[in-house]
């Protein structure tokens, strides 16, 4: 009696990406979330009435280069006799049902358009096709995070980590009703009239910060935790994904301080070596990141447009960030658990 042998198909190792695949991913993903921006920035400077708009072009123009590159070689691989699941390098397998989400998000949203017309202030963050097309966006963005995540390898490709600050992007991009990059006024200049104005406008700068130090602290001790970074990894993240958010606005007097933040965060990832094996440096280096961007922050408002906070409210709001990156440190690196003994 003979045994069943497998197809020859299913005996094939799945691909692994290179590093021109993942730059060409990369750069795409750049195209198709640019035009995101660009789109957000049309919406503030002029009435868009339609859904066909030359900044609706870039964004999905980007977004059908980067699905036929996907796509493309998924068809490939199958051409080649590659089992369906194993089609894609790894990685990216997300990617490509990434495709699917975003696809069904872009119908959805001109449909919804029809429908219910074209969303205004924080509606279009929220509006369902737009969070389908941010989920399909996010899984797209990031094959060459994860590829780069399934290697062996101790240190990342900038590809992935070009990757990583462009998902960043994405989740800054829609919180920005809640972000003290995109709304840079609930604190700078002078203070508003009354005290519900006051009220309001501090208890929003305060979650705003709270909100994106959880957002930009969580990509980056992902990245501590997973790999040891090359110098200027922590300036791309939080320089590409600050220079995105301020872009909408064209408030660029944003960007210097964000770029020195990130120089420092690059400086104490090599001075304290956090790792899960060094978790004391980890937590100090998740506590002292957000405030060192916070300190700049408010520090650039002040010497800019003006800055209306008072002494208690910035200090207090720049020491809660850290502790928020503290906090979270302990998600990415746990205390260790104790060995029962068994008597």
């Amino acid at each position: 009696m003979t045994t069943p042998t497998l197809p020859a198909t299913l005996n094939k190792a799945q691909p692994v990406s290179s590093a021109r695949f993942d730059w060409a991913v990369t750069v795409l993903s750049a195209w198709m979330i640019g035009g995101i921006h660009l789109d957000a920035w049309a919406h503030h400077q002029f009435e868009v009435e339609t859904f066909f708009t030359p900044w609706h072009g870039v964004l999905y123009s980007g977004f059908l280069a980067l699905a036929a590159l996907l796509a493309g070689t998924f068809a490939r691989h199958l051409a080649a006799g590659q089992a369906w699941r194993q089609a894609m390098p790894a990685g990216y397998e997300l990617s490509l049902a990434g495709v699917g989400l975003f696809f069904l998000g872009g119908v959805g949203d001109m449909l919804w358009h029809s429908l219910f017309g074209i969303e205004v202030n924080v509606e279009a963050l929220l509006s369902p096709t737009h969070l389908l097309l941010a989920v399909g966006g996010g899984f797209m963005v990031t094959g060459p995070v994860r590829a780069a995540w399934a290697r062996a390898e101790a240190r990342p490709g900038w590809a992935a980590l070009t990757a990583l600050a462009l998902l960043l992007s994405v989740l800054l991009f829609f919180t920005a009703y809640a972000n003290p990059l995109s709304e840079a006024a609930l604190a700078r200049g002078q203070a508003p009239a009354g005290d519900e104005q006051i009220f309001l406008r501090q208890s929003l700068g305060v979650a705003s910060l709270l909100l994106q130090t959880a957002l930009t602290m969580g990509a980056a001790l992902l990245a501590v935790r997973r790999w040891i970074l090359p110098f200027g990894s922590l300036t791309l993240l939080i320089g590409l994904s600050t220079l995105l958010a301020i872009s909408v606005h064209e408030d660029w007097g944003l960007l210097p301080f964000a770029v020195i933040g990130g120089l420092a965060a690059d400086g104490l990832v090599q001075w304290l070596k956090p790792s899960s094996e060094r978790p004391g440096a980890l937590r100090g280096f998740a506590f002292a990141v957000p405030v060192i961007f916070y300190a700049l922050y408010f520090a650039t408002l002040a010497l800019t447009d003006g800055l209306w906070w008072t002494i208690p409210l910035w200090a207090g709001a720049i020491v809660m960030a850290g502790i928020v990156g503290w906090l979270l440190s302990y998600a990415f690196v746990p205390p260790s658990t104790p060995v029962a003994s068994h008597a």
